[in-house]
């Protein structure tokens, strides 16, 4: 007998279109991974004992685990939804969406941004998408999510979309 399926896991019918892990370059990882080698040399400098190695094996193990937690988002188009991370998007409540560069993406943030806006912004991805929304419950106008690839992201959203309003109809006759 198999397991229910858990609230977490998206059903075994839903298609994926689109999935993306947002996570940090390889330059980042080694600056990081450096600074905290440095930070542990000089306390390694001024400290016997114990507390000469305490320092690489703290420092270096929580500056790996905190650079992977700055890169565990995932972006995904899964059946008739947006997922980013936890938060989940109908489809059905996409008005349009709007592939970003970097200028783009600089506008929308800026300051003349929307307070209710929700955004999943990394510094480190150049591009990103703005999800405008058409939900009358929801004072949220948009979302701004990064990724490195806005359009592929975009065309997905939109077809699904697409996909779920021509099957709608369909639905409804039947």
């Amino acid at each position: 007998m198999s397991p229910p399926p858990s609230a977490d896991q998206p059903p075994v019918d839903a298609r994926t279109a689109y999935t993306e892990r947002l996570d940090l370059p390889w330059w980042l990882w080694l600056a990081g991974l450096v600074a905290a080698a440095l930070l542990a040399v000089e306390i390694w400098m001024g400290a016997p004992g114990v507390r000469s190695w305490l320092p690489f094996a703290v420092l270096l193990p929580l500056t790996a685990v905190g650079l992977w937690w700055l890169g565990r988002i995932r972006v995904a188009v899964v059946g008739s939804e947006l997922r980013v991370d936890d938060a989940r998007l109908p489809v059905r409540f996409v008005a349009d969406v709007v592939p970003l560069d970097v200028a783009g993406r600089r506008e929308v943030l800026g300051v003349g941004a929307d307070p209710l806006a929700f955004v999943v912004q990394r510094p480190w991805i150049g591009g990103a998408v703005q999800v405008v929304l058409d939900d009358p419950a929801d004072p949220t106008p948009f979302w701004v999510v990064s990724t490195r690839h806005p359009v592929e992201l975009a065309e997905a959203v939109l077809a699904a979309r697409d996909a779920l309003a021509l099957a709608a109809p369909a639905d409804e006759k039947g």
